[in-house]
């Protein structure tokens, strides 16, 4: 498996990936996840896959000569004269289409899903940033300001972090941090999410960046992130009171009168006959 997440900020985007796969607990890999289609100037694009690998793989060789018919006539539409990331998405689309076409009969016969989910984001000039994630039909939905962020592969350790503090204002250093620290979240309840990671942070209006980094256990700033995280979560574990089940002793008891709890608990008396 893997876990990916981007987020979409007034700022500019961010976006991390793990590197790990595996068929079976004996049989782990390092492939990376992430990859950048960058134009100084122009455009800058992200895409991040999880999934079945030999599909996104191929999903991604594909994507650099899909072309989509222009409706207006013009010269065909790639991800490197599209007007827009909406185009470009679409582009995606259709190479995810492709390979299914290709493959899924193959796949579906030797018993194997045709699983894959991408996030693509990204800013081409003339309009704003744009996140979208895209799903094995080759549909897909766009990030909004309601939900700046999304997640593929193994997501439900890391979203309460990015749930609570990720937001359209979040600056674009702290979104990076709730990202790494949703990926640290995740990789200590899953084995099967795993290091090196990849983090890019692209500030709007740039169409480049410089902010691409390949994180491993000896990366001090994310060794630092990691025992702090850990540290300070016993912390705030520790300075709550535990629970006082009489109310005596507390303004807060976990025990309240309430008539549900009578049909909780069957009491069985010796006169009672077992049937």
């Amino acid at each position: 498996m893997t876990y990916c997440c981007a987020i979409k900020l007034n700022a500019g985007l961010v976006f991390l990936s793990d590197s790990r796969t595996n068929a079976g607990l004996d049989h782990i890999s390092t492939f990376r996840k992430m990859i950048v289609y960058e134009r100084p100037g122009d455009r800058f694009m992200v895409l991040l896959s999880a999934g079945n690998l030999s599909i996104s793989q191929s999903i991604r060789e594909i994507l650099q000569i899909e072309k989509l018919a222009d409706p207006e006539g013009g010269e065909p539409i790639t991800i490197w004269n599209a007007k827009s990331m909406f185009d470009a998405a679409r582009v995606l689309g259709a190479a995810v289409r492709r390979v299914h076409d290709r493959d899924a009969v193959s796949l579906k016969q030797a018993d194997v899903d045709f699983n894959v989910s991408m996030l693509f984001g990204g800013q081409i000039q003339g309009e704003g940033m744009r996140l979208f994630q895209m799903y094995s039909a080759g549909n897909f939905i766009e990030a909004t300001a309601e939900t700046p962020y999304f997640q593929v592969g193994e997501a439900k350790y890391g979203k309460p972090v990015l749930d609570r503090v990720i937001t359209p204002d979040t600056p674009l250093d702290e979104a990076a941090k709730c990202a790494l620290v949703s990926m640290d979240s995740t990789m200590k309840s899953n084995l099967s999410v795993g290091m090196p990671l990849d983090l890019v942070v692209y500030e709007v209006n740039k169409f480049e960046s410089d902010k691409l980094v390949c994180i491993d256990h000896e990366n001090p700033y994310y060794r630092m992130m990691h025992n702090s995280w850990g540290q300070k979560l016993r912390e705030v574990f520790d300075s709550i009171e535990d629970p006082v089940w009489d109310g005596t002793h507390t303004d807060t008891p976990l025990k309240m009168p309430a008539e549900r709890h009578d049909a909780l608990k069957k009491i069985s008396t010796p006169e009672e006959k077992l049937i």
